[in-house]
């Protein structure tokens, strides 16, 4: 089998088990009273990720060599990425959620970073082409996901600082969650 093919295919098995996990997770935080924000984005997040493996398999030819530097570093990104999910466990998403009572998670790699995820992306969408010489795709693809990126993480510091704020422990859940609904406002319009 094409090393391309191999790579290709891991990477949809691994979206496809992330929705399926993420779905579950939306459903239980929805549950618990969660709220949603930025949805107006979401559907660029999904089309751009899609897109990226459809040009993968278009753009490269299935016999090309693979970096094994490259390799090695988009090994490290999928580790970085599976301790990110296992750190947030049932309050990982693909969606932006925040949970009024909890408390935010300072954990794992976020002791050292707040979005290590949307870093782990930016390594993945540049080194995947780069292992197989397609570094047009790498600049194009890259710079399409740092513009959604740019909403996105917008998007979510926005949310976290309305629910969390600076202090570690959030408000309990009750009146603070209708506090949080109304400082996240009603429609994505805040979050633009």
């Amino acid at each position: 089998m094409s090393p391309l093919y191999a790579i290709v295919g891991f990477l949809i098995v691994q979206r496809l088990a992330e929705l399926a996990f993420a779905h579950r997770n939306y459903r239980t935080l929805a549950g618990q009273g969660a709220i949603e924000v930025g949805r107006s984005h979401y559907p660029a997040m999904v089309a751009l990720h899609a897109s990226w493996l459809l040009a993968l398999l278009g753009t490269i030819e299935p016999s090309a060599p693979v970096s094994t530097p490259l390799l090695v570093a988009f090994i490290l990104l999928q580790c970085g990425r599976f301790w990110v999910i296992a750190t947030l466990g049932s309050r990982w998403t693909t969606r932006v959620m925040v949970l009024p009572g909890a408390r935010r998670i300072r954990s794992g790699p976020y002791r050292y970073v707040n979005h290590p995820n949307y870093l782990i992306v930016i390594g993945e969408i540049a080194v995947t082409p780069m292992m197989f010489g397609a570094w047009t795709l790498a600049v194009v693809a890259s710079a399409l996901n740092l513009l959604v990126l740019r909403i996105r993480t917008r998007v979510e510091n926005t949310a976290l600082e309305a629910v969390y704020g600076d202090s570690e422990p959030a408000p309990p859940a009750g009146p603070a969650d209708s506090e949080a609904r109304r400082r996240l406002g009603d429609s994505d319009a805040a979050f633009r």
